[in-house]
C-alpha cells in the first residue's frame, strides 16, 4: 500500500485511505436511527391500518387489523427485532435531539413488549369500544370526497365479517382463559350491536358516510355506492353482528366474571401494576397512588366547601350537591341547546389562547354530539384528533342522552379539556410538528396528554372563565372528579372495593349526576389505570410550572413555558420533567 501512497503523492493526486472511504461509505449512527424509524413507522401503518385513516397516511384505507393469532404472534416478533435493532444504535454517538427520540421509542417498545403477557388483546370488546363501535367510528372517519374513498369504505365494510370472526375467536380465548370484563359492565354491549341493524338499511349508524356522497360525485355514481353499501350491509355486515349478538347473549355475557378487579384475573395484580406504571408514565405503585388521591379529595373538597359558604347556602355539602343536580337553572331542555351552549364556550376560549401560547395549531376543530348508537353507556365527552393530510378537523364529542345528567355549571372546565386549550391544541400542535419524525408526532403519554387536559382546565381563570361560583364549582367539581379516581380506581382494582363502595365514595364527594357516576365507575372498572394518569399528570405539569416561576422569577413567561411543555409532543413525566429543567437553566443563563 505505501508504494501507491508514493506515486500517488508524486502525481499530485487527492490521497484516500480506502479503509477511511469505506468508514465514509457507512451511514452515521443518527442516520441508522431515523431508517429505523422509517421502517417502524411503515411497519405501524401496515399494521395498524385504522391508524393509519386515523393519522391521514393514504394507501391503508381499504383494511382493517388482522387479529388472527398468526398476526398477533408475528406483530410481537417485529417489536422484539426492532427493540434489538435500536439498542445496537449507541446513544452515545447521537446528538441531543436523536438521543431522545431513540429514549422515548425504546420505552415504548419495552413498555409494549413488556404487556404481551398479559393477554390484553382477549379483552376485545366493552361498553366502550370494540368491532360494534369501531366499525361506524372508523368509516365515518374516513377520507369521503372521491369514488375512491367511497370504494375504499366498501372494501372495509365487505372485510366486516372476517373482522367479526377473529373478535369472536379473541373474546372464545379469553373466556376460557378467565380474561374478560366484569359482566355488569357488559350489559349496555348487545343493545349497541342491536342499534347497528336496523330495521330499513340506510338508516344503520354503519352507513351515515353513504348519505352524506359529495355531490362533486356524479349523481349515478353516487347511486351505484349507496346501493352496493346496502348490499353488502344486508348480506354480509348484518348475519356476522347477529351471530356476533348471539354469541355475546348466550356464552360471553352468561360467562364473563361476576368480579371487577384486574386483579382477580390471572396475574392481576402484576396486570395491574403494570398499568399504573404504563399509563402514569411513573414508578408510583397503586398504594402511593391511593394516598396521592385521599391528599387531593381532602384538599379539592375543602377549597368546594369554601364556595358553599361564600353563597351562604344553607345546608350540607350533600343538600348543595343535590340542588346543582336537580335545580332547572343549570340544566336544557334540548339537545340543540346543549351543544350550542358548549359551541359558545368553545368561541369565548379560541381568541383567548393567544395570550397564555406563542405557538397555535392550524388545524380546526368542531363541537359534535356522541353518537346515538352508543350514547347511552359513553362518558360526558371525549376529543378525537383530526387531522391536515386528511382535510379532517379535530372534533369534540359532548353527550347529550339524559340532559338531565348535563349541567351548565360543569361545561367550560370540560369544553377547556376536551378541545383548548386542552387536548386539541396538545394533539393537533403534536401533530403540526415539523422537525419531529411521524413516529413520533403521534406518541400518546397518558399522563401526558390526559394531565394536559386537566391543567388546561385550571387554565381558565387566566382566559376569563369561572366568573361564576357555580362554574368555579364545577371546575372543582372536575378536579375532585379526577382525584376521586385515583382512590376509586386503585381501590377496584387493588385494593378490593366493590362497585358499591365506589360508586358511594363518587357520591359523597362529587355532584355528578347519578346516571354518569356510575358510567364512570364502569369506565374504570373496564379500563383499569387509566385513570390515573390525569391527576398525577396534572400535578407533575403544576410542579413543574411553579418551579419555573419560582427559579425563574420575573423572567418567567408563561407563553414560553407552555410552549417548551409541547414543543416536542407529548412525553414520559421524567422526561417532560428533565426538558424543562434543562429549559430553565439555559433562560437563567440568558437573563
Amino acid at each position: 500500500m505505501w508504494h501507491w501512497l508514493v506515486v500517488a503523492v508524486a502525481l499530485g493526486m487527492t490521497v484516500l485511505d480506502p479503509r477511511a472511504a469505506a468508514a465514509e461509505a457507512l451511514p452515521s449512527q443518527r442516520e441508522r436511527l431515523y431508517e429505523l424509524f422509517d421502517r417502524i413507522w411503515d411497519w405501524q401503518l401496515n399494521s395498524f391500518p385504522e391508524f393509519a385513516t386515523y393519522v391521514g397516511v393514504p394507501g391503508h384505507d381499504d383494511r382493517w387489523t388482522d387479529l388472527s393469532p398468526e398476526a398477533i404472534a408475528q406483530r410481537q416478533r417485529a417489536q422484539r427485532q426492532f427493540l434489538a435493532d435500536l439498542q445496537a444504535i449507541a446513544p452515545s454517538a447521537l446528538d441531543t435531539d436523536a438521543r431522545l427520540d431513540r429514549e422515548l421509542v425504546q420505552r415504548n417498545l419495552q413498555t409494549s413488549i413488556e404487556g404481551f403477557q398479559f393477554q390484553s388483546e382477549v379483552l376485545a370488546i366493552n361498553q366502550l369500544g370494540g368491532v360494534h363501535q369501531n366499525v361506524p367510528q372508523l368509516l365515518a372517519s374516513m377520507p369521503a370526497n372521491s369514488v375512491g374513498d367511497y370504494e375504499n369504505m366498501l372494501a372495509r365494510l365487505r372485510a366486516v365479517p372476517l373482522l367479526v370472526e377473529q373478535t369472536r375467536a379473541l373474546l372464545e380465548r379469553g373466556l376460557a382463559a378467565g380474561i374478560t370484563p366484569p359482566q355488569i359492565t357488559l350489559r349496555e354491549v348487545p343493545q349497541q350491536v342491536r342499534n347497528l341493524i336496523t330495521e330499513k338499511a340506510a338508516d344503520s349508524p354503519i352507513l351515515n358516510p353513504f348519505a352524506q356522497i359529495p355531490d362533486e360525485i356524479p349523481a349515478k355514481a353516487r347511486a351505484r355506492l349507496r346501493r352496493e353499501a346496502e348490499q353488502v350491509l344486508v348480506a354480509d355486515v348484518y348475519p356476522a353482528y347477529r351471530n356476533l349478538l348471539a354469541y355475546l347473549e348466550a356464552a360471553y355475557l352468561p360467562g364473563a366474571r361476576k368480579t371487577i378487579g384486574q386483579s382477580a384475573m390471572p396475574n392481576g395484580k402484576q396486570w395491574y401494576a403494570y398499568n399504573a406504571r404504563y399509563h402514569t408514565t411513573t414508578d408510583l405503585t397503586p398504594k402511593q397512588i391511593h394516598e396521592i388521591g385521599l391528599a387531593e379529595v381532602e384538599r379539592i373538597r375543602a377549597e368546594m366547601e369554601q364556595i358553599i359558604r361564600d353563597l351562604e347556602f344553607d345546608g350540607s355539602f350533600a343538600e348543595f350537591a343535590e340542588f346543582l343536580r336537580t335545580d332547572p337553572q343549570f340544566y336544557f331542555e334540548t339537545p340543540a341547546a346543549l351543544l350550542n351552549a358548549y359551541r359558545a364556550i368553545c368561541k369565548r376560549a379560541d381568541p383567548e389562547l393567544v395570550r397564555l401560547f406563542g405557538k397555535l395549531p392550524r388545524l380546526p376543530y368542531g363541537v359534535k354530539p356522541v353518537p346515538s348508537y352508543n350514547e347511552k353507556s359513553t362518558t360526558t365527552a371525549y376529543y378525537e384528533p383530526g387531522s391536515l393530510t386528511a382535510g379532517r378537523p379535530g372534533y369534540f364529542f359532548a353527550n347529550t342522552y339524559d340532559l338531565a345528567a348535563r349541567p351548565s355549571w360543569e361545561m367550560e372546565a370540560l369544553s377547556l379539556h376536551e378541545a383548548v386549550p386542552g387536548h386539541h391544541l396538545q394533539i393537533a400542535l403534536a401533530q403540526e410538528l415539523e422537525e419531529t419524525h411521524d413516529l413520533l408526532k403521534h406518541n400518546f403519554y397518558t399522563a401526558f396528554v390526559e394531565g394536559w387536559g386537566l391543567y388546561a382546565e385550571s387554565l381558565g381563570d387566566e382566559m376569563g372563565f369561572y366568573t361564576s361560583p357555580y362554574s368555579r364549582f364545577g371546575r372543582l367539581t372536575y378536579e375532585i372528579w379526577r382525584a376521586i379516581r385515583l382512590v376509586v380506581d386503585t381501590g377496584i382494582h387493588s385494593l378490593g372495593w366493590s362497585r358499591e363502595q365506589a360508586i358511594d365514595f363518587f357520591k359523597q364527594n362529587a355532584p355528578k349526576a347519578e346516571h354518569d357516576i356510575i358510567v364512570e365507575v364502569d369506565r374504570y372498572i373496564v379500563w383499569p389505570g387509566q385513570a390515573l394518569a390525569y391527576k398525577i399528570g396534572e400535578l407533575k405539569i403544576q410542579e413543574l410550572r411553579e418551579y419555573a416561576k419560582h427559579e425563574l422569577g420575573p423572567a418567567f413567561d408563561i407563553r414560553a413555558f407552555h410552549d417548551q411543555v409541547l414543543v416536542r409532543g407529548a412525553m414520559p413525566l421524567g422526561v417532560l420533567e428533565q426538558r424543562i429543567r434543562d429549559w430553565v437553566e439555559r433562560v437563567g443563563r440568558n437573563d
